[in-house]
């Protein structure tokens, strides 16, 4: 198989320092074998129409590849290539629910709607905000604007995916509405402040509750897990006629700051601004108080939790912590540490998605949960703004391999966000690596055998951004067994600038290209995405034996750039030519 793809795909690359104008070339000796591979049409049924063309008239079927624009017979080799069909859906607005829980302009809503299913997109993701549903009062649940919207994207022929959105919108990068936690959860912070992430300064951020209280009965009776338990069981009562019907095919279950598994380290109401390296979140009172019974259990009462770790803006060499040569995070109690703070963090995320799995058991659904793609600062010694956040990858320590292994666990997709990103569209001082971070993360979970899914950080309307999208979509280029593949990917999002031209039409062109050149397919079988009841989390094995299994491995291969490209003009000249022929009839 791999001689096979290698010949399809002459420019695949290996390891993780690789990608499109990297200095490091393949050998010369590899390169040149690669250039002058072939293969058999007829062998793998994948037929360009030049090659149909030359078999028609005698010529010899067999012919080399080239990714660079690459056509496909789509109605001849159907089947073939929906083994390569990458799912789109399109974030709804923040705001589409007002904090009054009302659907505001639903019928502009349905119009936006029906003319984004036009772009042969396959669903919608949208917030389902605790804020707004709980806002009155513990477990007075108000489901009928959800129910609403619900309908609205059911009549368009969409599928839905649904986000248990526990945390407040409004601080982070993107964010035009504000909706705050529940009222009633905001009054027994007010009183009790600890309940929320702290920064070493005292500051307190309310974006979402601090894991510390996941099993404290701090909210009226109820811990913060079974808040989100309860929460989560009403939406499937609720919502059980959407959910058994298909319609709702996928819950991404919030598990911090942004609905992502990670600390509120980088918060632009706490004065943050790109690229600092934030803060550590781990201050209030109860992770104080849990680090400080650690340390004493392990014999080493004097540790303390960082006071050198610098300020949110800092650069990683300007903190005695994250100093590469010999920065506090090399030596013995700052490795101690991160490793309290990125356990403390999965732990979480683990008793959050065995929860919902429990809850949705037996439902035809995807469970799924979205990490962060924290891309400045990755080409440093220190990787100081993933530490900040919880996620303790370093060179030579993998810190995404275990997060793969929890989600394995509970059979949830991982969500990982900049796969639009290019390492070269990044200012030089933050010394990214999108690339790189986006090739780590997708490999760690396909060799953990889970689903993969991907959303792009920032708005995009170029072909630059989608044609990086599809690369990490499909990282080998199309292949005889659609693999590796995302499962899905969700742009955000939607617009009336996605929806004007001649943004539109480049967006139903990607819509195409994730498709492998098919039309929308509304059987998920034939795709090999069919939904079967969720099963019981498995835990045969010990979360704490998952967690020393940090060696760092090399990322799957990757080509330089897709093999389905977008071209240059290609969107306009389809506009044009759309253009013409409504004139003409």
């Amino acid at each position: 198989m791999t001689s096979v793809l290698r010949m399809m795909n002459p420019n695949l690359i290996n390891g993780r320092n690789l990608h499109k104008g990297s200095p490091i070339l393949l050998r010369a000796e590899e390169s040149k074998s690669r250039a002058h591979s072939s293969f058999s049409i007829k062998e793998v049924s994948l037929v360009t129409p030049q090659a149909t063309a030359s078999s028609s008239s005698g010529v010899s079927s067999s012919t080399t590849t080239q990714p660079k624009g690459r056509e496909f017979n789509t109605t001849t080799f159907d089947d073939k290539m929906l083994a390569n069909y990458v799912p789109v859906y399109v974030m709804l607005q923040l705001g589409v629910i007002t904090n009054d829980n009302v659907l505001e302009n639903a019928e502009k809503l349905k119009k936006q709607l029906e003319k984004l299913k036009q772009s042969q997109v396959d669903g919608v993701m949208v917030d389902v905000w605790w804020g707004i549903v709980e806002s009155n009062g513990p477990k007075q649940y108000q489901w009928s604007a959800y129910r609403n919207l619900f309908e609205i994207v059911q009549s368009c022929g969409l599928k839905l995916q649904a986000i248990m959105s526990f945390h407040r919108c409004g601080g982070n990068i993107g964010d035009d509405v504000n909706i705050p936690l529940p009222k009633w959860v905001l009054e027994i912070g007010e009183t009790n402040p600890d309940i929320f992430y702290t920064n070493k300064s005292g500051n307190r951020n309310k974006e979402c509750l601090s894991l510390s209280v996941d099993n404290l009965s701090l909210f009226r009776g109820r811990t913060a897990v079974e808040m989100y338990r309860d929460y989560m069981k009403s939406f499937r009562e609720n919502m059980d006629d959407f959910i058994s019907s298909g319609v709702i095919i996928d819950i991404e279950v919030g598990l911090g700051p942004a609905g992502e598994l990670r600390y509120p380290s980088y918060s632009e109401t706490q004065g943050w601004v790109f690229p600092g390296i934030g803060e550590f979140q781990c201050y209030d009172k109860y992770l104080r108080s849990d680090y400080e019974e650690e340390v004493r259990r392990i014999g080493h009462p004097e540790w303390k939790l960082p006071e050198n770790a610098g300020q949110y803006n800092d650069v990683p060499e300007a903190t005695r912590f994250f100093e590469y040569s010999n920065g506090t995070y090399l030596e013995e109690e700052g490795r101690f540490f991160l490793s309290w703070y990125s356990r403390k963090l999965l732990l979480h995320g683990d008793q959050i998605l065995d929860e919902a799995n429990k809850v949705f058991l037996g439902c035809k659904l995807k469970l799924a949960a979205k990490i962060s793609g924290i891309h400045w600062w990755y080409k440093t010694e220190s990787h100081a703004a993933e530490l900040t956040a919880g996620y303790y990858n370093l060179k030579n320590r993998d810190g995404y391999a275990v997060i793969a292994k929890m989600m394995r666990r509970h059979h949830a997709i991982l969500n990982f966000t900049c796969l639009e990103m290019r390492n070269t569209e990044q200012p030089a001082k933050a010394k990214s690596g999108p690339q790189e971070l986006v090739q780590q993360v997708l490999s760690c979970g396909w060799r953990e055998g889970i689903e993969v899914a991907g959303e792009n950080a920032l708005p995009r309307f170029d072909r630059d951004g989608y044609n990086q999208i599809i690369l990490s979509a499909r990282p080998n280029g199309i292949t005889l067994d659609g693999k590796p593949r995302m499962f899905g990917f969700t742009y955000l999002r939607l617009s009336d600038r996605l929806l004007s031209e001649p943004n539109f039409t480049t967006f139903k062109t990607f819509v195409k290209r994730m498709h492998a050149n098919q039309e929308y397919c509304s059987e998920l079988e034939r795709y090999n995405h069919e939904l079967l009841p969720l099963e019981r989390s498995k835990n045969d094995e010990s979360l704490e034996t998952l967690v020393e299994e940090t060696e760092p491995t090399d990322p799957l291969t990757w080509l330089e750039e897709t093999d389905m490209s977008i071209k240059p003009f290609e969107s306009v000249l389809s506009l044009l030519k759309s253009t013409f022929f409504r004139t003409k009839s």
